[in-house]
């Protein structure tokens, strides 16, 4: 049981879109990434996902509408609900869900990391 700096952690990813396990808990992976651009359209079919933006600003793209999401605020995209999230600028992203969750749900996509290969920040 140690804190976490998510400071710290930030500073050590490089690459945007490529997230990394901060810490685990319950099933769940505590995932850190630096967005910016656009992702790929998906969705989560058996499995919410939660955003929390650290810094920056993210647009989370639906099909009906798009939801900016500030920094020092978060939202739950229910399973099954397609999406897309954009950053126009550097984003910080906390991303909670569970451990087995990819990265682009339902949509096989050269932009998804499996699962075994996300990295420990």
């Amino acid at each position: 049981m140690e804190k976490i700096n998510l400071e710290e952690k930030f500073a050590l990813i490089g690459d945007y879109w490529q997230p990394h396990i901060a810490a685990q808990s319950n099933g769940q992976h505590i995932r850190l990434a630096k967005l910016k651009g656009e992702f790929v359209w998906h969705a989560h079919d058996e499995e919410d996902e939660l955003f929390i933006v650290i810094k920056g600003s993210l647009t989370v793209r639906f099909r009906d509408r798009d939801i900016k999401v500030a920094e020092g605020e978060m939202l739950v995209v229910p399973r099954g609900v397609e999406h897309m999230p954009v950053a126009d600028d550097e984003v910080h992203l906390v991303n909670i869900t569970m451990a087995q969750t990819t990265m682009t749900g339902n949509v096989a996509s050269d932009r998804a990391i499996p699962v075994s290969k996300l990295q420990s920040v």
